[in-house]
């Protein structure tokens, strides 16, 4: 492991540097083996209980009724009392304590030979005894950064790091660093990855006695901040408090009980046809064997049904509990889960399409919810998983007020005019009159037969907004700076009703940027208008390295409090007129 580097402090002493983020080679937590192998050693537990389980049951019944136990009747070939009888206690000793040095030996160079890196580049993470790997992620690519806290890991202060990159495959995890250093190192990545990383001092300490009582002082207080912050929420010291979204527990329940209601009925219905169905067979036999068998029907079918829509909304609640969004100078930082804490900061510029949508359950309500789509670097195996969809969802149920502040951070560019494309027009239209939405074609209804005078879109000079759905009213906004490209396709009934369809192509996620049945000559005009709006917006775009914009802009001296507003950096360009009728 690399030495700090030493640096005078303001008396003249050495002090140590308190930044992970100096190109140096750094090991992880001491205790991330131990975590890392719990499942393993999990298991040898399991074993272990099982051989000695009826000495364990004799030791424990001859507590409370010591006369009246005989040790032959738990033995059944107890391995202990082999062991005693064959007077081998001192051998078996000393084979489970050379068991014990062996773990603790291979835990140790587990731990010795697991590094990482942050340089001005890139965060590189090496590992592996036998096999070595080094993976490297980045800086300039990075899509956004998860800390992970498992309920384990929590009780003992420690947190998973996850750089996320733009690639399959691509994510890079540091774990496990105690809380306060993956918080610090979580800032140091986000700020080099966003080009305004400032200069700090380095600091050095002495090493030997003081390094061993440092080390226990550290683990000590990351145990003890892991309990007391048990129940507490995390990430927030930096936040301003009336800058935070947060979903009312109450709303949260009620709108996860609502879609759970909706699958009981679903299976309640599927339950009473199949009983209708079955229940004249099995009576027909007679007697109260058949009416036993009848209800041990109804119950297996039964029971399990209620048990799975009872899983899938408490799944979800979990993992929406303690959910909050809030913007920072890193990025916009979403934490949510109730035993696991997930805590991710995505910096600007790495959402590529967001979705405002609300079922018809919920419309009595006025609760909506978001997804947007971003780089995961997982592959398509892990995406799959409920844990990955999560990090879709920036707000799984809101009120209009909480949508219009979220909407607020995570498209935080949409000009005042595109607005009304989103609620007036958008969500809440078609209106009567001057929709700018291009819609679907009255002789195309067919392929939308209950959505037909929704289903549209429209272009402006900062992104693709598509409408669709009555059922399940959703709108969706494709970044034009962000958007990967777009085609449009004609199959031979479309060229027959001389239609088309559209495709906004965007990173993999749950937004799909897709209308169908407009008019072909009018999509024909979008699709070359979209293609130049976007190589345009791309050019403008400097999202990739954000803060290097502000550092340039930012004057040398801070203004007096009499100081005007400051001006615009740039005036922005005259909006273009939406393209016919879209």
């Amino acid at each position: 492991m690399s030495q700090p580097h030493a640096a005078a402090g303001p008396d003249g002493s050495p002090a140590e540097t308190d930044s992970l983020a100096d190109g140096e080679w750094h090991r992880l937590h001491p205790l991330t083996p131990l975590l890392k192998g719990g499942l393993v050693l999990i298991v040898v537990a399991g074993i272990v209980f099982n051989s000695f389980r009826d000495r364990l049951i004799f030791w424990f019944v001859s507590i409370f009724t010591p006369r009246d136990v005989h040790p032959e009747e738990f033995s059944g070939g107890d391995p202990v009392d082999w062991v005693l009888a064959n007077n081998l206690a001192l051998v078996a000793l000393l084979i489970v304590l050379g068991v014990l040095l062996v773990l603790i030996v291979i835990f140790w160079l587990v731990w010795r030979f697991h590094e990482f890196r942050i340089t001005g580049d890139d965060v590189e993470v090496r590992k592996g005894i036998v096999f070595r790997s080094h993976r490297r992620a980045p800086l300039d690519r990075v899509q956004g950064v998860n800390l992970t806290r498992p309920f384990l890991a929590r009780l003992i202060g420690l947190a998973k790091l996850e750089v996320v990159g733009a690639g399959t495959d691509a994510n890079v995890a540091l774990e496990y660093l105690s809380t306060g250093k993956a918080e610090s190192v979580r800032a140091e990545i986000l700020r080099l990855a966003s080009g305004a990383r400032a200069a700090r001092e380095a600091r050095a300490a002495g090493r030997g006695q003081g390094d061993a009582c440092t080390r226990r002082q550290q683990l000590s207080g990351a145990v003890s901040d892991g309990v007391t912050g048990l129940f507490a929420g995390v990430d927030r010291a930096d936040v301003e408090p009336e800058s935070i979204v947060t979903i009312p527990t109450g709303r949260l329940i009620g709108s996860q009980a609502i879609t759970g209601g909706v699958w009981l009925v679903l299976f309640g219905v599927i339950f009473a046809v199949g009983m209708a169905i079955a229940t004249p067979a099995i009576l027909s036999g007679g007697g109260p064997e058949a009416t036993l068998a009848l209800l041990g029907l109804g119950l297996g079918v039964g029971v399990p049904f209620v048990i799975a829509a009872v899983a899938i909304a408490w799944a979800q609640i979990s993992r929406s509990l303690r959910y909050s969004i809030a913007p920072t100078r890193d990025g916009i930082r979403i934490t949510f889960g109730l035993l696991t804490t997930v805590t991710e900061t995505i910096p600007p510029g790495r959402i590529f399409a967001v979705e405002v949508s609300q079922s018809f359950l919920w419309r009595p309500f006025g609760w909506w919810t978001i997804k947007i789509n971003r780089m995961s670097g997982k592959s398509a195996a892990q995406q799959q998983s409920s844990t990955a969809q999560q990090f879709n969802i920036v707000l799984p149920v809101g009120t209009r007020a909480d949508v219009e502040r979220v909407l607020a951070l995570v498209l935080p560019d949409l000009p005042a005019q595109d607005r009304p494309l989103v609620w007036e027009h958008g969500m809440f239209g078609p209106q009567e009159h001057d929709d700018p939405y291009q819609r679907l074609e009255p002789r195309a209804w067919w392929r939308r037969p209950l959505s037909w005078r929704r289903h549209g879109f429209t272009v402006t000079d900062y992104g693709i907004v598509m409408r669709r759905g009555v059922v399940w009213r959703k709108l969706a906004v494709f970044p034009l700076a962000r958007l990967q490209g777009v085609s449009a396709s004609q199959g031979p009934i479309d060229r027959a009703q001389r239609v088309a369809w559209m495709k906004a192509h965007s990173v993999t996620g749950p937004i799909l940027g897709e209308v169908v049945g407009m008019e072909s000559g009018a999509l024909m005009r979008a699709v070359d208008d979209i293609a130049r709006r976007a190589a345009d917006a791309a050019y403008a775009d400097p999202g990739h390295r954000w803060a290097e914009v502000v550092a340039e802009y930012a004057p040398a001296v801070s203004p007096s409090p009499a100081a005007a507003e400051p001006a615009p950096l740039a005036e922005p360009p005259a909006p273009r007129e939406p393209i016919d009728g879209a």
